[in-house]
């Protein structure tokens, strides 16, 4: 018998316990890890962060849904992680494990610039539930007494596109209000252009997002990046200041505290090397899925970004996964396979939206990718809406990604997953090495 752990229960994890359990007879033992108590559907995070939509809407009770599963429930957090002992170190006890499965998420880096955070500094997010509410507050107490807005992205940041929805959102929201003559925004973006979304941009994204941030008269400072920020005050580090009376800045991500203190398992962010198989390539009971996987970007830019993982490529990676360690247990036969890192996102607007699809996320040396899709129009926030009721209807009924869905995404050519060769292994390892 074989005891799989996953750490988090998110995006990424959750799917991940739900379908290694779905691979493996169930003599094995699949044990689900989180620090929190509740599964949050984060892409609609921007919605609690304007008061569109309550927390609760979007989130479920991990332990109502995970047990009936078959999967056993852990809530606290990871102190330590011992890959060469193969423990896991909670506050009150150690869980060995003869694989891991790490899909922890991000820690974000508020450090990274003073003044930036909502707990310690004088800018609101909308990348965790705590901070979502957080921002609701500070959003509600703004609508009383509006002034300049500045929202945007930090040097280093990998997540651009809930930055251009909470944007979008709130123009929308301020104009229904009547208040936009008194709340005049500014998007600053670290990237080179709006629209690059740190991965080269896609389709006409550059076009789209300018188009939209002109008619909504936002002002927008590309390729610019900050020094630091000041109660009312944002510092860009060319000298240049630009007063607020509300501000939301998507910081830079790392990986989480437990995983840097272990020698050896992450690089200098904190994020986990992985081989094609989505094994780590020094620790083979070690696997890692959504963001808090290494994903190098293709381009250096001229102020850091990073490359994002969005929701669907986390289920990719949660299929391979399992997969591939179904096939180390010997319980299924045939090749090891890798997930084909395509990314399909939806992007609520308020009076419209965006549809992204990259197929695969990041283009070839020649910025090439067999296809990049980019939609707009209102149907895609009913799209979103959809989405977000679909994806938790199947948390609740632990599905990871059903025939079905699998089915049409085949029928779009969209394969989730595919065969690897030894080759690609070998040749991936030799560049974490190098």
């Amino acid at each position: 018998m074989a005891r799989v752990v996953v750490i988090g229960a998110g995006l990424g994890g959750l799917p991940a316990a739900y379908e290694i359990r779905h691979v493996l007879p169930s003599e094995h033992q699949v044990i689900l890890i989180s620090n929190q108590p509740k599964f949050t559907f984060v892409p609609s995070l921007p919605w609690v962060g304007l008061g569109l939509r309550s927390l609760s809407e979007i989130q479920l009770e991990l332990n109502q849904i995970v047990p009936k599963h078959g999967i056993e429930f852990i809530h606290a957090p990871v102190t330590a992680i011992d890959p060469k002992a193969k423990q896991i170190s909670l506050p009150d006890q150690i869980v060995d494990y003869d694989y891991a499965i790490i899909a922890t998420g991000p820690e974000l880096a508020l450090d990274a610039f003073p003044g930036l955070g909502p707990e310690t500094g004088y800018t609101q997010s909308v990348c965790n539930p705590h901070h979502a509410l957080l921002c609701a507050d500070a959003w509600a107490k703004f609508l009383e007494n509006p002034g300049p807005i500045v929202i945007g992205t930090t040097p280093g940041a990998s997540c651009f596109g809930p930055a251009y929805e909470f944007a979008m959102l709130m123009q929308h929201t301020l104009k229904q209000r009547g208040l936009l003559d008194r709340a005049l925004m500014t998007f600053v973006t670290s990237e080179p252009y709006a629209g690059h979304m740190g991965i080269g941009g896609m389709a006409n994204s550059r076009w789209l997002i300018r188009k939209l941030m002109a008619e909504r008269e936002i002002e927008l400072l590309e390729n610019t990046a900050i020094s630091h920020f000041e109660p009312e005050t944002l510092h860009l580090a060319d000298g240049r200041t630009l007063p607020f009376k509300f501000a939301m800045f998507l910081p830079p991500f790392r990986g989480q505290r437990f995983l840097r203190e272990a020698a050896g398992l992450t690089d200098e962010k904190g994020m986990i090397p992985v081989l094609p198989t989505y094994r780590h390539p020094e620790f083979a009971s070690i696997y890692a899925v959504g963001v808090a996987t290494q994903l190098k970007p293709i381009e250096i830019t001229p102020i850091p970004t990073g490359v994002p993982k969005v929701g669907l490529m986390s289920e990719e990676m949660a299929l391979a996964v399992a997969h591939n360690i179904a096939l180390e247990l010997g319980v299924i036969s045939g090749h090891q396979i890798k997930p084909t890192l395509q990314a399909v996102c939806f992007a609520d607007f308020g009076d419209t939206g965006a549809l992204f699809l990259a197929d695969p996320l990041l283009p070839d040396a020649a910025g090439n990718r067999r296809r990049a899709i980019t939609l707009n129009g209102f149907w895609v926030s009913w799209l979103k809406f959809a989405f977000d009721k679909y994806f938790l209807t199947k948390m609740r009924l632990g599905w990871t990604i059903p025939w079905f869905e699998r089915w049409g995404f085949r029928a779009i050519g969209l394969p989730l997953v595919e065969p690897i060769s030894t080759d690609a292994v070998v040749a991936t390892k030799m560049e974490i090495v190098n």
